[in-house]
């Protein structure tokens, strides 16, 4: 019997177009002759919706017409491992369960999703998923917070202030003042925990850093602010497996048209053609860029020892992308950004390693296998009846809790 393998996408986040094309170029190349391949969308609002059509992108473009023919379900644990989907709202009379899944592949960019808040969700159903887990989904998505755990791994990062929208509104220009005490311009302005480059500027004043915070601000309630990097030259590599299989891909260059890789550039400056999976080209395999980057040997392996590194230190699972920052000038290198879940799976990177599309999607199934039976052996309760005495019936229980 075939695996049943959901791939699920969407979401409600600013990045759910590209989640959209990240997904199906994921359900494309999934091996026919192993998986039994589910699609498993979560529209804007939040509502999950399957259908067989769901796998054409060509579906998408008429999003009314496809949400009509779509079933709404709700995924449940199954009765036998896995999870079911549950038609929503179920039919009185007939059959309510339509379709179900061993394994969920998650394929999902941004806040809502891709931050452990799906993660927690696949948790609960106690269903194996080939993605990170909460914590190293949290951590990858909130850039603050990774910077620190990074920093306490021994791994470079630049250093940022952190501030909220509140304290920014209630006083401006003391928050200013902070900013310019601790970095030089220019600087670069981001919302915490964004990805796709949404709401990312440069500023060289004071009256620039203003309006891009204002910017940052309207895509999130937290906003980072850091130096920019002289002489700035981009890597990208890609990490694949779990902590104890951790492998770096190639490198590769991306090439913006400005000083900031922005999301037109990551994802709408392709030249259409054909992807691997025999889908339109489109998402971050449609980026230009030098692949491999043209780098020295001695920066290559470095960008691949920090990559693993910083996979492993998140304890991230399935398939990662950590983004670099070089000053080719000084060659000081630091880690920019993990992407837990990077645009089109960063499957081109692992293509010009030479594994297949499908090959590394097996790799994270089989990562994802692994760490269920590694978390049934564990406890997670205990067999005691610690409720038969307890009488909820005043201020203090007779189980004597405080």
């Amino acid at each position: 019997m075939k695996t049943r393998v959901a791939v699920i996408f969407g979401g409600k986040s600013v990045e759910h177009e590209v989640s959209i094309i990240s997904g199906l170029q994921a359900f494309a190349a999934l091996d026919r002759a192993k998986y039994e391949a589910v699609p498993l969308y979560i529209a804007k609002d939040g509502k999950w919706y399957t259908g067989e059509h769901m796998g054409d992108i060509e579906s998408y473009k008429d999003m009314k017409d496809c949400l009509k023919r779509a079933v709404r379900v709700v995924p449940t644990s199954g009765e036998k491992g896995g999870a079911d989907l549950l038609r929503w709202p179920p039919k009185r009379f007939g059959r309510n369960v339509v379709g179900s899944f061993d394994v969920a592949l998650p394929v999902v960019h941004g806040t809502n999703v891709e931050d452990g808040t799906l993660s927690g969700y696949l948790e609960t159903l106690g269903v194996p998923y080939a993605a990170c887990d909460v914590t190293s989904s949290a951590l990858g998505m909130d850039k603050y917070q990774m910077k620190g755990a990074l920093r306490q791994a021994g791994i470079p990062v630049l250093e940022a202030v952190q501030f909220t929208g509140r304290e920014y509104t209630a006083d401006p220009e003391s928050l200013v003042n902070r900013v310019e005490a601790a970095c030089a311009y220019p600087v670069i302005v981001k919302p915490v925990n964004l990805g796709s480059s949404v709401g990312i500027s440069r500023a060289a004043d004071r009256e620039a850093l203003k309006a891009a915070v204002d910017e940052a601000l309207s895509y999130s309630g937290r906003i980072l602010v850091e130096r920019a990097v002289p002489n700035l030259r981009e890597i990208n590599c890609a990490v694949l497996g779990d902590y104890d299989t951790a492998e770096a891909s190639v490198c590769e260059e991306p090439l913006g048209a400005g000083e900031i890789l922005s999301y037109q550039d990551k994802y709408m400056r392709g030249n259409g053609g054909k992807n691997a999976a025999g889908g339109e080209k489109g998402g971050m395999s449609s980026l230009t860029r030098r692949l491999p980057a043209d780098i020295p040997d001695e920066l290559t392996q470095r960008v691949q020892e920090l990559a693993v590194a910083t996979f492993r230190a998140l304890n991230c699972l399935g398939v990662a992308r950590i983004d670099f920052l070089n000053d080719r000038e000084s060659g000081e290198l630091w880690v920019n950004e993990i992407n837990t879940i990077p645009g089109s799976l960063a499957f081109y990177l692992w293509e010009a390693a030479g594994v297949p599309f499908s090959a590394m999607l097996d790799r994270m199934i089989e990562a994802a296998f692994k760490r269920q039976r590694e978390r049934e052996a564990l406890t997670f309760s205990y067999d005691v009846n610690l409720l038969a005495g307890v009488s909820l019936g005043g201020a203090k229980s007779s189980a004597g809790c405080k």
